[in-house]
């Protein structure tokens, strides 16, 4: 893929490790991306239909599942490649990056939880459960498809968001879920959609907000029933949803766990003098209202 894949410059490439919020970006951007195609209370509009993965491909699996594919029909694509395996192409056009992240804790629970569902719903992935406390170690231990969750954000903080600002927007879940509509706004500028000041008047960003909300996607029929890749991978669609919430680890982890979570965040960001998470330069105010 990293050989075949052509980035085009007008590209934008929503980058994230798994179960960081990467099923609500895609949601969101597809949704400014299309606005102009698709009044809110279109009938038509594909998210009412198609599931998110549906509507923004992610690149390494499409290309798993159709290896013929290798150009985008569509500006709007992803990837939970870490920054170092990134198609050449990608990191030498004038492309765009999206990278979103999420409290490492969190971003732990939410993928054991998933695999859990994708273990009993995919063929592909049938095997012998593994106990939930040797997934944490793996995890803490950094093995994992997309490398370790630290890594994968410092590469494209220290890779991406310090060297190109200008081409790379650096946001949490955390702070997209706190400040939805202002993000969104954000989000729209830096993918030369803007909202017009008539789109203003209309409420066209806060629709978008309230169509993209967790209750109002989970709700979709199409979210509720069949999957993805029917052919191959079989991951029910309902896979991708389950509480969207910040803090769940607290139900799961012990207080041990936590600390060792914690600690490896500390020691890997404090050398940037960040914390668990960089600095965001597209900061929104947190009086914001989504």
């Amino acid at each position: 893929m990293q050989e075949n894949f052509k980035a085009q410059p007008s590209d934008i490439f929503l980058c994230s490790y798994p179960k960081t919020g990467t099923t609500w970006l895609k949601a969101l951007t597809f949704s400014i991306m299309i606005r102009d195609r698709f009044s809110d209370d279109d009938s038509t509009n594909p998210l009412l239909t198609k599931q998110p993965h549906e509507c923004v491909r992610t690149v390494e699996v499409d290309s798993f599942t159709n290896p013929t594919l290798v150009e985008a029909e569509f500006p709007l694509l992803a990837t939970h490649l870490p920054y170092s395996c990134l198609a050449p192409s990608i990191l030498e056009s004038d492309c765009k990056i999206i990278y979103i992240c999420r409290e490492p804790k969190d971003t732990f629970v939410s993928w054991w939880h998933y695999m859990q569902k994708v273990k009993e719903s995919a063929d592909a992935f049938k095997a012998e459960a593994v106990p939930f406390e040797q997934e944490f170690k793996w995890f803490c231990e950094g093995k994992s498809s997309c490398g370790p969750y630290w890594n994968h954000v410092l590469d494209y903080w220290k890779g991406s968001s310090v060297d190109r600002p200008e081409r790379v927007f650096f946001l949490t879940y955390e702070d997209l879920k706190s400040n939805t509509l202002c993000y969104v706004k954000k989000l729209a500028e830096f993918m030369g959609k803007p909202f017009s000041t008539e789109e203003e008047n209309q409420g066209v960003a806060e629709k978008i907000v309230a169509r993209c909300h967790f209750e109002s996607l989970s709700n979709l029929e199409v979210n509720k029933s069949g999957c993805i890749h029917p052919n191959t991978l079989r991951v029910k669609n309902s896979a991708f949803f389950r509480k969207g919430e910040i803090g769940d680890w607290k139900n799961l982890l012990t207080e041990d766990m936590a600390k060792s979570v914690d600690h490896i965040t500390q020691e890997k960001f404090q050398s940037l003098g960040l914390t668990w998470i960089p600095v965001s330069t597209n900061e929104c105010k947190n009086n914001a209202k989504d």
